[in-house]
């Protein structure tokens, strides 16, 4: 006999437990389908611009950064965006971008990139060659280095390929906090004066 009510208790949870599940499988699928009909027909033309805009930046995020300070012009078709330009509480400002290749042949990036990091090997290829300039303070700002003498900048870049697009960044002494522009140069781009944040 205590066999037979083990069974039936059994049996009792397990019919219980699917009436349970069939009940929220039924639950959810209605759940769906009703704010589905009702929010195509009220906000159609709304509604594919919003997720759009919300799913590209999720889905490439470092990719494509969304703020773009300034875009300049180098040789053989390459060019730099400058995405952000952050004062941070150590005493530095630190320049973040890209660098793309639009033209249709490998680009061989150019020793005028590193600057005087030629006479040095630690950091190898760089854009140590990068610069800050304060005009109000009439002082030129240079990309920090470690104890070792390497850059506190991109390194290993030597080429880039047709089409493609490579990060980089770069960090300099902070100039005061009253200089809120400064003129940022990498050696064979044009000049471009962005605003530090932070």
């Amino acid at each position: 006999m205590s066999i037979r009510h083990t069974v039936r208790v059994r049996g009792g949870a397990v019919a219980a437990v699917a009436a349970v599940l069939a009940l929220a499988l039924a639950g959810c699928g209605g759940g769906n389908e009703k704010p589905k009909a009702k929010e195509s027909p009220n906000s159609s033309a709304s509604q594919p611009p919003n997720g759009s805009s919300a799913s590209a930046p999720a889905s490439n995020p470092s990719a494509a950064p969304t703020q773009i300070l300034a875009t300049v012009n180098g040789e053989s078709g390459v060019v730099l965006t400058i995405n952000s330009v952050t004062r941070d509480g150590g005493g530095f400002v630190t320049i973040n971008g890209q660098i793309k290749n639009t033209s249709s042949q490998q680009f061989v990036k150019t020793a005028a990139w590193r600057g005087s990091e030629r006479d040095l090997t630690g950091s190898g290829e760089s854009v140590a060659g990068a610069t800050l300039v304060d005009k109000a303070g009439k002082k030129r700002y240079y990309v920090l280095r470690d104890t070792d003498g390497r850059c506190l900048c991109t390194t290993g870049v030597a080429a880039i390929d047709a089409g493609a697009t490579v990060p980089f960044f770069a960090q300099f002494p902070a100039p005061p906090t009253t200089t809120t522009d400064v003129e940022f140069s990498l050696p064979t781009f044009a000049s471009a004066v962005v605003k530090i944040t932070g």
